[in-house]
C-alpha cells in the first residue's frame, strides 16, 4: 500500500485497456484532448506483482487510473486499486533518510499498518526515466532476488518500515526486529542470507550484535551491513573490527547505494 497526497491527485477513473495508446514508442492516454503520459506504478517503483494480480489484471477490460500533477507535469499511473479518501498524520523520514527517492515520509494507519507516503515530485522525474524496455529486466532481477531473505534490525520505526519497503521492492524476503536481542534471536531461530543492522539501539547495539554474529559458529559467515548517523572514522573502524562487511552513513544513505552493496555480498 501506498499513500498519495490529495494535492497532486487530479483525476481517478477506471479506463478500459484499449483507451492505452502508443505515442513515438511511449504509452499515453486521452483526456479532455490532452495527451498524459502512462506509466504503471508497480513498474516505476519496481514492485513486484503477485500472481493473484498478475492473473487479476490480466482477465480484466477495466484499470483503475490515478492521474496526478506535479509543477507543469501530468502523468496517468496504473494502480491496483484505490482504497479510500482519509486524513493521515504524516512521519517525516529525518535529515538522515532525506535522500530516499520517491518516498517523502509514513503514515499509521487505524489498523496499525504503517504505509509509505509518495513523493510525487520525485516519482513524477522517476516515471519520466523509466523505460518500458527495461520492465523484462526489472522483473527477471527480482526473480532471482526472491530466495534471498533480509533481517533488518532497527529500532526507529521510521528507518525500519523504511528500509523494510525499500527492500520488498527490490524483491527481497524481509524480517524485521526492534534491537539486537530480537534479531540475535531470530537468527538463531531461522536462516537468513543477510543482517541490517543499526548501531544505536537499546539492549544491544549494532556493534555488539555484530561481535555475538561472528562468535557464532552457525551465523559465522552472514554478511552484515551496518547503517548508522555516527560518521566518525573510530566508528567506522570500530565497524570492521567487529566484522561488517559494509557500514553505511545515513546522511549518505540513498536506496541506490544500499541496492548496490547487497548483491556484491549475497
Amino acid at each position: 500500500y501506498f499513500v498519495i497526497p490529495l494535492f497532486n491527485v487530479e483525476y481517478t477513473m477506471r479506463i478500459r485497456k484499449k483507451e492505452i495508446n502508443t505515442v513515438e514508442k511511449k504509452e499515453v492516454i486521452v483526456l479532455n484532448e490532452q495527451i498524459i503520459a502512462f506509466k504503471r506504478l508497480a513498474d516505476v517503483l519496481q514492485v513486484p506483482q503477485s500472481k493473484d494480480s498478475e492473473k487479476k489484471n490480466k482477465d480484466t477490460e477495466f484499470i483503475q487510473v490515478v492521474i496526478v500533477t506535479s509543477a507543469d507535469k501530468k502523468i496517468a499511473f496504473q494502480v491496483e486499486e484505490i482504497l479510500n479518501e482519509q486524513e493521515v498524520m504524516i512521519k517525516g523520514l529525518g535529515k538522515h533518510l532525506s535522500r530516499v527517492n520517491n518516498i517523502a515520509g509514513v503514515t499509521i494507519l487505524g489498523t496499525g499498518k504503517i504505509v509509505p507516503l509518495l513523493n510525487i515530485q520525485d516519482l513524477v522525474k522517476t516515471a519520466a526515466n523509466h523505460k518500458s524496455d527495461n520492465i523484462v529486466l526489472n522483473k527477471s532481477e527480482k526473480d532471482e532476488k526472491k530466495q534471498y531473505s533480509i533481517l533488518i534490525a532497527e529500532d526507529s520505526i521510521t528507518s525500519r518500515t523504511l528500509l523494510k519497503n525499500i527492500l520488498e521492492m527490490a524483491g527481497y524476503k524481509v524480517k524485521t526486529t526492534i534491537d539486537g536481542v530480537d534479531a540475535f534471536a531470530e537468527l538463531k531461530e531461522s536462516n537468513y542470507d543477510l543482517l541490517i543492522s543499526d548501531v544505536e539501539m537499546p539492549r544491544m547495539d549494532g556493534f555488539q550484535l555484530t561481535a555475538k554474529v561472528r562468535a557464532e559458529k552457525k551465523l559465522s559467515h552472514l554478511p552484515v551491513i551496518l547503517i548508522t548517523s555516527l560518521n566518525e572514522k573510530a566508528h567506522k573502524e570500530k565497524g570492521v573490527d567487529v566484522g561488517a562487511n559494509a557500514y553505511i552513513v545515513k546522511s549518505d544513505f540513498n536506496q541506490s547505494n544500499l541496492l548496490d552493496i547487497i548483491p556484491r555480498l549475497l
